[in-house]
Protein backbone atom coordinates (compact mmCIF):
# COMPACT_ATOMS: atom_id res chain seq x y z
CA UNK A 1 0.00 0.00 0.00
CA UNK A 2 1.44 3.36 -0.98
CA UNK A 3 1.84 5.76 1.91
CA UNK A 4 2.87 9.10 0.40
CA UNK A 5 3.22 11.01 -2.87
CA UNK A 6 6.94 10.16 -2.81
CA UNK A 7 6.24 6.46 -2.48
CA UNK A 8 3.51 6.44 -5.12
CA UNK A 9 5.77 7.91 -7.79
CA UNK A 10 8.25 5.01 -7.69
CA UNK A 11 6.11 2.17 -6.33
CA UNK A 12 3.93 2.36 -9.41
CA UNK A 13 6.78 0.47 -11.12
CA UNK A 14 6.59 -2.30 -8.51
CA UNK A 15 2.90 -2.59 -9.28
CA UNK A 16 3.57 -2.83 -13.01
CA UNK A 17 7.28 -3.43 -13.82
CA UNK A 18 6.43 -3.68 -17.50
CA UNK A 19 5.66 0.03 -17.35
CA UNK A 20 9.37 0.78 -17.90
CA UNK A 21 9.27 -0.60 -21.43
CA UNK A 22 6.11 1.37 -22.28
CA UNK A 23 6.96 4.63 -20.53
CA UNK A 24 10.63 5.32 -21.26
CA UNK A 25 10.24 5.40 -25.07
CA UNK A 26 7.70 8.21 -24.61
CA UNK A 27 10.55 10.24 -23.10
CA UNK A 28 12.88 9.39 -25.97
CA UNK A 29 14.76 6.74 -23.98
CA UNK A 30 15.25 3.35 -25.63
CA UNK A 31 14.46 0.30 -23.52
CA UNK A 32 15.68 -3.11 -24.74
CA UNK A 33 13.52 -6.11 -25.45
CA UNK A 34 13.28 -8.02 -22.19
CA UNK A 35 12.12 -11.38 -20.90
CA UNK A 36 11.28 -10.30 -17.34
CA UNK A 37 11.64 -7.45 -14.86
CA UNK A 38 12.04 -8.50 -11.23
CA UNK A 39 12.01 -6.29 -8.09
CA UNK A 40 15.16 -6.60 -5.96
CA UNK A 41 16.03 -5.75 -2.36
CA UNK A 42 16.29 -1.98 -1.96
CA UNK A 43 18.73 -2.12 0.96
CA UNK A 44 22.22 -1.16 -0.22
CA UNK A 45 23.73 -0.90 3.25
CA UNK A 46 27.17 -2.49 3.53
CA UNK A 47 27.92 -2.01 7.22
CA UNK A 48 25.79 -0.89 10.14
CA UNK A 49 27.16 2.66 10.66
CA UNK A 50 25.65 4.07 7.44
CA UNK A 51 22.35 3.03 5.95
CA UNK A 52 21.68 3.70 2.30
CA UNK A 53 18.41 2.61 0.80
CA UNK A 54 17.33 3.22 -2.78
CA UNK A 55 13.60 3.72 -3.44
CA UNK A 56 13.13 0.76 -5.82
CA UNK A 57 15.46 -1.65 -7.59
CA UNK A 58 14.72 -4.01 -10.47
CA UNK A 59 16.61 -6.66 -12.39
CA UNK A 60 15.80 -6.61 -16.09
CA UNK A 61 16.40 -9.91 -17.84
CA UNK A 62 17.24 -9.54 -21.51
CA UNK A 63 16.98 -12.32 -24.11
CA UNK A 64 20.34 -13.74 -25.19
CA UNK A 65 21.94 -12.12 -22.15
CA UNK A 66 22.39 -14.30 -19.08
CA UNK A 67 22.59 -11.42 -16.63
CA UNK A 68 20.62 -8.50 -18.02
CA UNK A 69 20.99 -5.28 -16.05
CA UNK A 70 19.92 -3.57 -12.80
CA UNK A 71 17.64 -0.52 -12.74
CA UNK A 72 17.40 1.70 -9.65
CA UNK A 73 14.44 4.11 -9.35
CA UNK A 74 14.58 7.23 -7.19
CA UNK A 75 11.63 9.56 -6.52
CA UNK A 76 12.92 13.11 -6.16
CA UNK A 77 10.78 16.01 -4.91
CA UNK A 78 13.34 18.82 -5.13
CA UNK A 79 17.00 19.44 -6.02
CA UNK A 80 19.31 18.05 -3.35
CA UNK A 81 23.10 18.13 -3.91
CA UNK A 82 23.57 15.38 -1.32
CA UNK A 83 21.71 13.01 -3.64
CA UNK A 84 24.63 13.10 -6.07
CA UNK A 85 26.76 11.31 -3.49
CA UNK A 86 23.99 8.80 -2.77
CA UNK A 87 23.26 8.07 -6.42
CA UNK A 88 26.92 7.56 -7.24
CA UNK A 89 27.18 5.17 -4.30
CA UNK A 90 24.05 3.27 -5.33
CA UNK A 91 25.36 2.58 -8.83
CA UNK A 92 28.85 1.60 -7.65
CA UNK A 93 27.46 -0.67 -4.94
CA UNK A 94 24.94 -2.35 -7.24
CA UNK A 95 27.65 -2.94 -9.82
CA UNK A 96 29.82 -4.61 -7.17
CA UNK A 97 26.91 -6.54 -5.59
CA UNK A 98 25.16 -7.88 -8.68
CA UNK A 99 28.04 -7.84 -11.18
CA UNK A 100 25.61 -6.34 -13.70
CA UNK A 101 25.46 -2.95 -15.46
CA UNK A 102 23.45 -0.55 -13.24
CA UNK A 103 21.25 2.32 -14.40
CA UNK A 104 19.57 5.09 -12.41
CA UNK A 105 16.07 6.40 -13.23
CA UNK A 106 14.94 9.55 -11.38
CA UNK A 107 11.21 10.37 -11.38
CA UNK A 108 10.12 13.94 -10.61
CA UNK A 109 7.01 16.11 -10.37
CA UNK A 110 8.36 19.49 -11.47
CA UNK A 111 10.47 20.72 -14.37
CA UNK A 112 13.15 22.38 -12.22
CA UNK A 113 13.86 19.15 -10.35
CA UNK A 114 13.77 17.08 -13.54
CA UNK A 115 16.24 19.45 -15.21
CA UNK A 116 18.55 19.32 -12.18
CA UNK A 117 18.37 15.53 -11.94
CA UNK A 118 19.30 15.10 -15.61
CA UNK A 119 22.65 16.85 -15.17
CA UNK A 120 25.65 14.47 -15.35
CA UNK A 121 27.33 13.80 -12.00
CA UNK A 122 31.09 14.11 -12.42
CA UNK A 123 33.41 12.67 -9.80
CA UNK A 124 36.97 13.94 -9.84
CA UNK A 125 39.07 17.09 -10.10
CA UNK A 126 40.07 19.44 -12.86
CA UNK A 127 43.00 17.29 -13.92
CA UNK A 128 41.00 14.04 -14.12
CA UNK A 129 37.43 12.70 -14.01
CA UNK A 130 37.20 9.34 -12.25
CA UNK A 131 33.52 8.69 -12.87
CA UNK A 132 30.51 10.24 -14.60
CA UNK A 133 26.92 9.29 -13.78
CA UNK A 134 24.22 10.00 -16.36
CA UNK A 135 20.78 9.63 -14.69
CA UNK A 136 17.72 8.84 -16.76
CA UNK A 137 14.83 11.16 -15.88
CA UNK A 138 11.04 10.97 -16.15
CA UNK A 139 8.95 13.99 -15.30
CA UNK A 140 7.21 17.08 -16.67
CA UNK A 141 8.98 18.55 -19.66
CA UNK A 142 10.20 15.07 -20.57
CA UNK A 143 6.93 13.16 -20.76
CA UNK A 144 3.97 14.44 -22.78
CA UNK A 145 0.76 15.05 -20.85
CA UNK A 146 -2.23 12.78 -21.48
CA UNK A 147 -5.47 14.74 -21.82
CA UNK A 148 -7.42 12.38 -24.07
CA UNK A 149 -9.64 9.74 -22.46
CA UNK A 150 -8.99 7.22 -25.25
CA UNK A 151 -5.22 7.48 -24.80
CA UNK A 152 -5.53 7.14 -21.02
CA UNK A 153 -7.68 4.02 -21.40
CA UNK A 154 -5.15 2.36 -23.73
CA UNK A 155 -2.56 2.13 -20.96
CA UNK A 156 -3.82 3.07 -17.53
CA UNK A 157 -0.43 2.68 -15.82
CA UNK A 158 1.19 5.16 -18.20
CA UNK A 159 -1.70 7.58 -17.71
CA UNK A 160 -1.46 7.30 -13.91
CA UNK A 161 2.27 7.98 -13.93
CA UNK A 162 1.81 10.90 -16.31
CA UNK A 163 -0.81 12.42 -14.00
CA UNK A 164 1.47 12.09 -10.96
CA UNK A 165 4.46 13.47 -12.86
CA UNK A 166 2.40 16.51 -13.90
CA UNK A 167 0.78 17.02 -10.49
CA UNK A 168 1.90 20.67 -10.44
CA UNK A 169 0.95 21.35 -14.07
CA UNK A 170 -1.57 24.21 -14.54
CA UNK A 171 -3.56 21.87 -16.78
CA UNK A 172 -3.90 19.16 -14.13
CA UNK A 173 -7.70 19.38 -14.25
CA UNK A 174 -7.81 18.20 -17.87
CA UNK A 175 -5.24 15.49 -17.14
CA UNK A 176 -7.30 14.11 -14.25
CA UNK A 177 -10.52 14.25 -16.26
CA UNK A 178 -8.93 12.13 -19.00
CA UNK A 179 -7.56 9.74 -16.42
CA UNK A 180 -10.93 9.42 -14.68
CA UNK A 181 -12.46 8.37 -17.98
CA UNK A 182 -9.68 5.83 -18.41
CA UNK A 183 -10.05 4.29 -14.98
CA UNK A 184 -12.24 1.43 -16.22
CA UNK A 185 -11.37 -2.04 -15.08
CA UNK A 186 -13.17 -5.05 -13.60
CA UNK A 187 -12.75 -6.72 -10.23
CA UNK A 188 -10.03 -9.08 -11.40
CA UNK A 189 -7.88 -6.87 -13.61
CA UNK A 190 -6.39 -3.42 -13.32
CA UNK A 191 -3.41 -1.41 -14.37
CA UNK A 192 -1.53 -2.89 -17.31
CA UNK A 193 -4.11 -5.66 -17.61
CA UNK A 194 -6.15 -3.05 -19.49
CA UNK A 195 -3.88 -3.57 -22.52
CA UNK A 196 -3.42 -7.27 -22.04
CA UNK A 197 -0.26 -7.27 -19.93
CA UNK A 198 0.34 -8.36 -16.37
CA UNK A 199 3.50 -6.90 -14.89
CA UNK A 200 6.16 -9.38 -13.84
CA UNK A 201 6.58 -9.37 -10.08
CA UNK A 202 3.71 -6.92 -9.52
CA UNK A 203 0.45 -7.84 -7.85
CA UNK A 204 -1.52 -6.02 -10.53
CA UNK A 205 -4.84 -7.79 -9.93
CA UNK A 206 -5.27 -6.23 -6.48
CA UNK A 207 -3.98 -2.76 -7.23
CA UNK A 208 -6.33 0.15 -6.97
CA UNK A 209 -5.07 2.73 -9.44
CA UNK A 210 -7.57 5.30 -8.24
CA UNK A 211 -6.11 5.14 -4.75
CA UNK A 212 -2.55 5.44 -6.06
CA UNK A 213 -3.54 8.63 -7.86
CA UNK A 214 -5.19 10.04 -4.74
CA UNK A 215 -2.16 9.31 -2.56
CA UNK A 216 0.32 10.36 -5.22
CA UNK A 217 -1.25 13.77 -5.75
CA UNK A 218 -0.66 14.74 -2.13
CA UNK A 219 -2.70 17.28 -0.22
CA UNK A 220 -4.20 20.10 -2.23
CA UNK A 221 -6.72 21.04 -4.87
CA UNK A 222 -5.58 18.27 -7.23
CA UNK A 223 -6.46 15.53 -4.77
CA UNK A 224 -9.78 17.18 -3.93
CA UNK A 225 -10.68 17.40 -7.61
CA UNK A 226 -9.73 13.74 -8.11
CA UNK A 227 -11.99 12.76 -5.21
CA UNK A 228 -14.77 14.78 -6.81
CA UNK A 229 -14.26 12.97 -10.11
CA UNK A 230 -14.30 9.57 -8.43
CA UNK A 231 -17.50 10.47 -6.57
CA UNK A 232 -19.34 11.60 -9.70
CA UNK A 233 -17.85 9.37 -12.40
CA UNK A 234 -20.12 6.71 -13.91
CA UNK A 235 -18.30 3.33 -13.91
CA UNK A 236 -17.86 1.45 -17.18
CA UNK A 237 -18.09 -1.97 -15.52
CA UNK A 238 -21.11 -2.05 -13.17
CA UNK A 239 -20.87 -4.72 -10.51
CA UNK A 240 -17.06 -4.88 -10.55
CA UNK A 241 -16.81 -3.49 -6.98
CA UNK A 242 -13.84 -1.26 -7.84
CA UNK A 243 -13.21 1.88 -5.80
CA UNK A 244 -14.42 3.85 -8.82
CA UNK A 245 -17.78 2.13 -8.75
CA UNK A 246 -18.02 2.16 -4.95
CA UNK A 247 -17.21 5.87 -4.82
CA UNK A 248 -19.72 6.55 -7.55
CA UNK A 249 -22.43 4.50 -5.83
CA UNK A 250 -21.65 6.16 -2.52
CA UNK A 251 -21.86 9.60 -4.11
CA UNK A 252 -25.09 8.74 -5.90
CA UNK A 253 -26.67 7.33 -2.72
CA UNK A 254 -25.61 10.40 -0.77
CA UNK A 255 -27.17 12.67 -3.37
CA UNK A 256 -30.39 10.65 -3.38
CA UNK A 257 -30.57 10.75 0.41
CA UNK A 258 -30.05 14.50 0.50
CA UNK A 259 -32.74 15.00 -2.13
CA UNK A 260 -35.21 12.77 -0.29
CA UNK A 261 -34.55 14.58 3.01
CA UNK A 262 -35.18 17.94 1.35
CA UNK A 263 -38.46 16.61 -0.10
CA UNK A 264 -39.64 15.46 3.33
CA UNK A 265 -38.91 18.80 4.97
CA UNK A 266 -40.44 20.70 2.05
CA UNK A 267 -43.68 18.71 2.27
CA UNK A 268 -43.99 19.43 5.99
CA UNK A 269 -43.34 23.12 5.40
CA UNK A 270 -45.92 23.36 2.62
CA UNK A 271 -48.49 21.61 4.83
CA UNK A 272 -47.79 24.12 7.59
CA UNK A 273 -46.33 21.54 10.01
CA UNK A 274 -43.83 23.07 12.44
CA UNK A 275 -40.40 21.42 12.20
CA UNK A 276 -38.30 21.46 15.39
CA UNK A 277 -34.52 21.65 14.92
CA UNK A 278 -34.09 18.15 16.33
CA UNK A 279 -36.40 16.72 13.66
CA UNK A 280 -34.76 18.71 10.88
CA UNK A 281 -31.28 17.52 11.91
CA UNK A 282 -32.37 13.88 12.15
CA UNK A 283 -33.91 13.96 8.68
CA UNK A 284 -30.93 15.71 7.08
CA UNK A 285 -28.39 13.38 8.70
CA UNK A 286 -30.19 10.19 7.67
CA UNK A 287 -28.57 8.32 4.75
CA UNK A 288 -30.80 5.24 4.73
CA UNK A 289 -33.00 5.52 1.63
CA UNK A 290 -35.51 2.95 2.95
CA UNK A 291 -35.98 4.88 6.20
CA UNK A 292 -36.26 8.16 4.30
CA UNK A 293 -38.89 6.55 2.08
CA UNK A 294 -40.96 5.65 5.13
CA UNK A 295 -40.60 9.16 6.54
CA UNK A 296 -41.57 10.61 3.17
CA UNK A 297 -44.83 8.64 3.18
CA UNK A 298 -45.58 9.76 6.73
CA UNK A 299 -44.82 13.41 5.91
CA UNK A 300 -47.86 13.46 3.62
CA UNK A 301 -50.30 13.05 6.53
CA UNK A 302 -48.40 13.70 9.79
CA UNK A 303 -50.00 16.33 12.04
CA UNK A 304 -46.76 16.82 13.96
CA UNK A 305 -43.19 16.47 12.66
CA UNK A 306 -42.31 13.97 15.40
CA UNK A 307 -44.82 11.53 13.92
CA UNK A 308 -42.28 10.76 11.19
CA UNK A 309 -40.40 8.64 13.70
CA UNK A 310 -43.32 6.88 15.40
CA UNK A 311 -43.22 3.13 14.77
CA UNK A 312 -46.41 1.26 14.00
Amino acid sequence: MVSSPHEALHRIFRVDPGLFARLLPRAGIDFPEHAAIEPLDTDLTEIRPLERRVDSVFRVRVPDDEGGFVLAVESQGKPDPDKHNSWTYYLAHMYAKYRLPPFLLVVCKDKATASWAAEPIRVGRGFHTSMVVFPLVLGPGVLPVITEADEAAQDLAVAVFSALAHATDPGLTAILEALASGVAYDAEKSGSAVNGETGEGGDVDRVDWAEIVEIGLGEGSGREYWRHLMATYTPNFPGSKTIVEESWLEGRAKGQAEGKAEDILRILEVRGVEIPDSVRERVIECTDLDVLGTWFDRSLSAAHAEELFVEG
